[in-house]
């Protein structure tokens, strides 16, 4: 059942206090670039994005 904050698009004031994770810049997922030579020799570039191992994903770490 949704709440009343749900709704009306309310959110808590405290959570725009909370520190940004330092690791992902509040993102929630770091992005890690990498290069690899295939069998022609040609470099392929990716990006692997994946949660933030330091927050669970929230962008956020507890004051402390």
């Amino acid at each position: 059942m949704a709440t009343d904050q749900d709704k009306t698009g309310a959110f808590d004031l405290r959570q725009l206090q909370q520190q940004r994770c330092p690791d992902c810049g509040g993102t929630g997922e770091l992005r890690i670039d990498s290069e690899n030579i295939n069998e022609h020799f040609e470099v392929e570039k990716q990006t692997v994005i994946t949660p933030c191992p330091r927050c669970q994903a929230t962008g956020f770490v507890a004051a402390g």
